[in-house]
Order: C-alpha cells, then structure tokens, then sequence
C-alpha cells in the first residue's frame, strides 16, 4: 500500500478524514464529492450519457469510494483521483450497457428505489398501490434497521423535499453531501430488504 504521505495535500486530508470517522467525516465527504465533481462532464462527453445518468454514476462513485476507503478496501495502488476515475469510468460503461439494452424496456418493471421510498400513509401514490401488505411491512422494518438519520433523509425526500432543503432542515454541510448520503442510505435499506426475503425464502 502506498504510504499516506505519497498522495498530494488534499488526498490526504480527504484519506486522512474518511478514516478518522466521526461527526467531521461528513465534511470530507464533500471535499471528496466535490474534488472530482468535474468527471462527471466527462461522463457525459465521452460515454454520451445524460447530464443527470453522469451525475448519477459520479454520485454511485462517491459512495463506492468512500466505502471502500472506511471499510480499507481502498490498496492505495494508485492515487485518489485515478482510483476514483477507474470506478466512475467502469460505472459510465455499466450505465450505457444497461440504457442500451434496456432502452425498449423502460417502464416494463417497478425498481426496488421506487418502492423503498414508498410509505403506508402516502396511499394517493400510484405505485404504493402495486405494494402489497407484506411488502410495506418489510419496508417499515428496514426503515427502522437503517438508522434515524437515514430514515429521516429518505422520508423527507419521499415528501417531496430537495436535497438543498434536507440539508438545512437535518445540518448537512451541503445538498451534495445530502445525495451522497442518501444514496448510501437508499443502499442500505436495499440490503436490508434483501436480507429479509432470503430469510422468508
């Protein structure tokens, strides 16, 4: 592994503080998001991807990122900023593949992110009509199993709240760190869900 003091000032700062943990890692989060943000225009140019499906990827990145640099999956053969390109690259290439095969079969299925934002009390909500008893209770189940501050983000965003709005109303440093740890949470809540069907199964 690449000694920590290899990387330039601000990698390290950001490799530094993802470690440490703490309530101060939500600044680094940002640091990190916001460092590379440019990939994502080079998403777009050369995978020929929407502005939002690059945002997307880069935002996916980010979480990958910062999980593998706490959970030191991070080797360090490389630096922050070409690790971090390899992993927003190969999520580009993911996304064109999938859009490309895809393209004709938009809307033929319900996606689990659809469904995990739905709750028992927004029943005017066309899609909750399609979840059924058993399925709302494993939803309410992970909900509870994914931490408050989770389940606050995703509730309020369910409510039709922006990211910039979640920010103030919870202390979030910014509305990026908001979508980053949104997604992280949205993760979660699948694993979760995941893990009680194989339990029922």
């Amino acid at each position: 592994m690449i000694p920590l003091s290899a990387y330039n000032g601000q990698e390290q700062e950001i490799l530094a503080g993802l470690r440490q943990g703490g309530h101060q890692r939500r600044s680094y989060e940002e640091q990190l998001y916001n460092t590379f943000h440019y990939f994502t225009r080079e998403g777009a140019r050369k995978y020929g991807l929407t502005e939002e499906d690059s945002a997307s990827a880069y935002s996916d990145t980010i979480i990958s990122v910062i999980d593998n640099i706490v959970y030191n999956r991070f080797e360090g053969r490389s630096s922050l900023k070409s690790y971090t390109y390899q992993i927003f690259s190969n999520k580009c290439v993911d996304l064109k593949r999938k859009s490309t095969t895809n393209k004709e079969k938009v809307h033929q299925t319900h996606h689990l992110d659809t469904l995990i934002m739905m709750l028992p009390d927004n029943a005017r909500s066309v899609v909750q009509q399609l979840i059924d008893n058993s399925n709302r209770s494993l939803l309410e189940k992970g909900l509870r199993e994914i931490g408050e501050k989770c389940k606050q983000v995703l509730l309020l965003f369910e409510d039709g709240y922006s990211d910039r709005e979640i920010a103030t109303m919870l202390e979030y440093n910014s509305a990026d760190v908001v979508k980053v740890s949104r997604r992280r949470c949205m993760d979660k809540l699948k694993e979760k869900i995941g893990a009680f069907n194989r339990n029922y199964e």
